[in-house]
């Protein structure tokens, strides 16, 4: 039976194998504990690759890991031994691409913690419940960005509560109409 692509995680790291941002779409790590074995677990398998130009991809505890690393970040999709490897690579490059987008190129772990908000809202955008939904930075960057109140402000300067506030006043708008 065929189904349709689906993401058991999406990792990002720094150059220390610590959580940035991750996101689990599958039971296979029950518990806390698990997932972070299994970060470490990826994060000492691939450290010694160089994967800055370009996507590698490696098996895994019997799943496919396809990665990219770029200045103190790495960045990890998992799927099933199954999954097909091109579309686990375009989630990877749709996630890099819309977090460089988003970060206006200044790629690192301090900018990404600064902005984990939209990172978290970018991963949302790709995937949700281990179904891929979109895999075009350009898209997935609009989308985040929306959620901006104030459209003149740049990108590395919103926040969920300005989000939260532009859809209260949404709803406000609708209800008052």
């Amino acid at each position: 039976m065929e189904s349709c692509p689906s993401v058991k995680n999406i990792l990002l790291l720094d150059s220390d194998g610590k959580r940035v941002a991750v996101k689990y779409y599958s039971d296979d790590w029950q518990t806390n504990s698990a997932k972070e074995a299994f970060e470490k677990a990826v994060f000492t398998k691939t450290q010694k690759t160089n994967a800055r130009t370009e996507a590698e991809i490696a098996m895994f505890e019997n799943n496919i890991v396809v990665y990219k690393f770029v200045q103190d970040l790495h960045f990890f999709v998992t799927g099933g031994e199954g999954e097909n490897e091109l579309i686990l690579a375009q989630v990877l490059q749709g996630f890099f691409d819309a977090v460089g987008l988003l970060l206006r190129g200044n790629v690192d772990k301090k900018e990404a913690l600064e902005n984990l908000d939209l990172i978290l809202l970018c991963l949302d955008e790709i995937v949700d419940g281990g179904i891929i939904l979109e895999t075009d930075s350009n898209v997935i960057a609009s989308k985040v960005a929306s959620n901006s109140m104030d459209a003149g402000a740049p990108l590395s300067e919103q926040t969920i509560s300005q989000a939260l506030a532009t859809a209260r006043e949404h709803l406000a708008r609708s209800l008052l109409k």
